[in-house]
C-alpha cells in the first residue's frame, strides 16, 4: 500500500504492519538522508473518509519511542516529500567525538530511522495537521522575537562605543562586537530565554 524513497536508494515497500491501521518501515544507514519521499503504491486506496499520518522516529533502545508526525497522504495527496534532516541527533557524534570514543579513523555512527503510518478518519487526520502547522507557527514566531530581540540588543549595545573620525562617518570598533558576541553567548548558555525578560 505504502512505498518509501530516500535519496540514491531503492525504492522501499517492506512495512511492518500492526494491528488494521499502523505500518512501519526502518530505513538503514539514515544518517546522510536529508529528505524522504512516503506515497501511496496505487494498488490500494485508502477507504473513503480514511487517510494516513505519517510520523517519523529515531529509534533509541534506552528510552521510549519519540514519534515526530511529519505531515499526511490521502487519496487526494498520495505522495509528500518530507525533510528529516532537522530532526537528527547532531549532538550524539559531537559528545562521542569530545569523549574520545570514536576510534580506528571511525567518522560516523550508523543509525536507522523509522517511518510509521497511522490510518485514521479524515477528521482525526485534520485535527492533528492542524496542531502541528498551529506548532510551527508558534516556533516561527518565537524564532522572529528571538532575531529581533537580538538585533535589538546588540544595535543598543554597539552604538553606546560609536567612533567618528570625521562628521560623515561612524565606525563600530571590531573589539566592541567581539565582546557583545561574547556577553549575548554567557547570557544565553546560562538561560536560554533571557531575551524574553530584556
Amino acid at each position: 500500500m505504502f512505498g518509501l524513497l530516500a535519496s540514491g536508494r531503492m525504492v522501499q515497500t517492506n512495512y511492518d504492519r500492526f494491528g488494521e491501521k499502523e505500518f512501519l518501515i526502518t530505513i538503514p544507514d539514515a544518517d546522510n538522508i536529508n529528505h524522504i519521499v512516503v506515497f501511496l503504491t496505487g494498488n490500494i486506496a485508502f477507504p473513503d473518509g480514511y487517510a494516513g499520518l505519517v510520523y517519523f522516529s529515531w529509534p533509541d533502545p534506552d528510552a521510549p519511542p519519540n514519534w515526530q508526525l511529519l505531515g499526511i497522504l490521502s487519496n487526494e495527496k498520495p505522495s509528500s516529500i518530507f525533510k528529516i534532516s532537522n530532526r537528527k541527533k547532531s549532538d550524539e557524534l559531537r559528545t562521542l567525538q569530545e569523549a574520545g570514543l570514536m576510534q580506528f579513523g571511525q567518522t560516523k555512527i550508523s543509525h536507522v530511522a523509522q517511518v510509521g503510518i497511522s490510518i485514521e478518519t479524515i477528521d482525526v487526520v485534520q485535527q492533528q495537521w492542524q496542531l502541528l502547522n498551529a506548532e510551527a507557527t508558534k516556533n516561527q514566531t518565537q524564532f522572529v522575537e528571538f532575531a529581533q530581540k537580538m538585533l535589538q540588543n546588540f544595535l543598543n549595545y554597539s552604538v553606546s562605543f560609536v567612533v567618528t573620525p570625521s562628521p560623515n562617518e561612524a565606525y563600530i570598533p571590531l573589539k566592541v562586537v567581539e565582546g557583545w558576541y561574547k556577553n549575548f553567548e554567557r547570557k544565553l548558555a546560562l538561560n536560554p530565554y533571557f531575551w524574553r525578560n530584556s
